[in-house]
């Protein structure tokens, strides 16, 4: 499973990619709101510092308002996937904008209906929302299962992007089921490492090594 991070913060970015965590990063306004920076600007940063796809997404609600935010967004960088809606505009912008070779990355699904339409559409990612399916008490992971189905069905090259992760057990059950990739807020992704046992067992070797008045090196 590859990771991307969902930020827009420089600083998380950087210190997850210097570990070699990270296979992309995804954006979002909300994202670039919080971050408080232009959203060229920072973008540029990002893709700069990510070899991986930088998802950048267009606000324009029409077909040739995106395209033309499309055409700026992708004047930033080489590494920038473009981000649309899942609409009949932005499925329409989708088929235009990787028939120009830009990778894109089609946002706010929230059924199957949806995801088949956008790999008909060509998107190089679906991004299914688990969590905010979950908050109104329907199962997110199901809606990645038949994602899953339907694409082995037909060999769909459509990448599972599993978005809108709020928990580690998210990641494990995204990655069991079969999605490509999860994108993931820094603190849950650094949460991925942790386990009260590993805690315990470090513990234990380190006041064992200490009593044996050694020293390595």
């Amino acid at each position: 499973m590859k990771f991307f991070v969902d930020t827009a913060d420089v600083n998380e970015i950087k210190e997850l990619n210097e570990l070699g965590l990270l296979d992309g990063v995804t954006t979002n306004p909300s994202l670039i709101m919080k971050a408080g920076r232009d959203i060229t600007e920072v973008t540029k940063e990002i893709c700069d510092l990510v070899d991986g796809p930088v998802s950048a997404e267009v606000t324009a609600t029409d077909f040739d308002g995106m395209m033309r935010e499309a055409e700026v967004l992708s004047k930033i960088a080489d590494n920038v996937c473009i981000k649309v809606p899942l609409t009949f505009d932005g499925l329409k912008a989708c088929k235009k904008i990787t028939e120009s070779g830009r990778q894109v990355n089609v946002t706010l699904c929230f059924s199957a209906n949806q995801a088949l339409l956008a790999a008909k559409a060509g998107a190089t990612f679906i991004s299914p929302f688990i969590g905010r399916l979950d908050d109104m008490a329907i199962d997110g992971m199901d809606l990645i299962a038949e994602i899953r189905t339907i694409y082995d069905n037909y060999g769909f090259g459509t990448e599972i992007l599993a978005a809108s992760i709020r928990t580690v057990n998210h990641v494990k059950q995204a990655a069991l089921i079969g999605a490509d990739v999860a994108t993931v807020p820094p603190a849950t992704l650094k949460a991925l490492v942790k386990h009260p046992l590993t805690d315990k067992g470090l513990e234990a070797f380190l006041a064992d090594w200490e009593k044996t008045g050694q020293k390595i090196g």
